[in-house]
């Protein structure tokens, strides 16, 4: 039973936006071609491309979670881990799966903020080359936070850079990443793109979608396995124009 009650708990429990539920009723005729090869999806990639810069490329997934296993492990080696604030959603909130079902091990660090700082993943960088050690290949910052706090464009780059450096990734889980954009008042391209971020989980749910993320991919190397990992992981929609719909519903206005 639905009811009038507004609840603050979490974002998750509002319902659909109209224009979401609009969206996938509009395209529920006819076929198009399944698993991404249909009109919508392409109308989604271009809107990727402008948000984020003429490279990025656009993966829809189901859900949270979904993004971020299938980004994190697409872009470490088999041996590699995560460097992650200990407040971080994949280390927190997903059940083990980035451990369970990508096989990774996350260094977490404590931070009250829930943001890391250079000085915090410089911490966690160290015998590197050494086999009794999980080697770090991927940092990963949440924007906004789980904590609410938001990174700054310089906390970023600094962050990629000391990332860069030492030839390790940085993911951005973006599950609330338009309030960021709204709070810093930047575009996504601004704070991702040309802060050095390699790949973002973008959210939908949060901000009114059914069931859609999407895995943005910013650093070209990473593009080769990205249709193979997603497939693996069980986030390749089929009828993928209805999650697509919804993408491009909350980011288009």
């Amino acid at each position: 039973m639905t009811t009038n009650k507004r609840g603050f708990a979490s974002d998750n429990y509002a319902g659909v936006h109209p224009a979401v539920m609009d969206a996938m009723a509009a395209i529920n005729h006819g076929h198009e071609v399944a698993y991404g090869e249909d009109s919508v999806t392409a109308k989604f990639d271009e809107l990727v491309r402008e948000l984020f810069g003429p490279n990025a490329v656009g993966f829809p997934v189901f859900n949270g979670t979904g993004a971020n296993v299938v980004a994190l492990q697409a872009a470490t080696k088999r041996w590699e881990a995560v460097i992650c604030a200990s407040s971080a959603h994949i280390h927190v909130d997903e059940g083990g799966a980035p451990e369970k079902m990508a096989g990774l091990k996350l260094w977490t660090v404590p931070t009250s903020t829930g943001k890391l700082t250079e000085e915090l993943v410089a911490s966690q960088i160290f015998d590197m080359g050494v086999v009794h050690r999980a080697q770090p290949g991927v940092v990963s910052i949440t924007q906004t936070t789980e904590m609410g706090t938001l990174y700054q464009l310089d906390e970023i780059r600094e962050i990629a850079d000391v990332a860069h450096q030492h030839g390790l990734l940085l993911h951005l889980d973006g599950a609330r990443i338009s309030n960021a954009a709204a709070a810093l008042g930047m575009s996504f391209k601004q704070f991702t793109t040309d802060a050095g971020v390699d790949l973002v989980s973008l959210g939908g749910t949060k901000i009114g979608a059914l069931a859609a993320e999407a895995v943005v991919v910013l650093n070209p190397d990473l593009l080769a396995v990205m249709p193979y990992v997603r497939k693996q992981a069980m986030q390749l929609a089929s009828k993928m124009r209805f999650v697509s719909a919804q993408l491009v519903a909350l980011l288009t206005d």
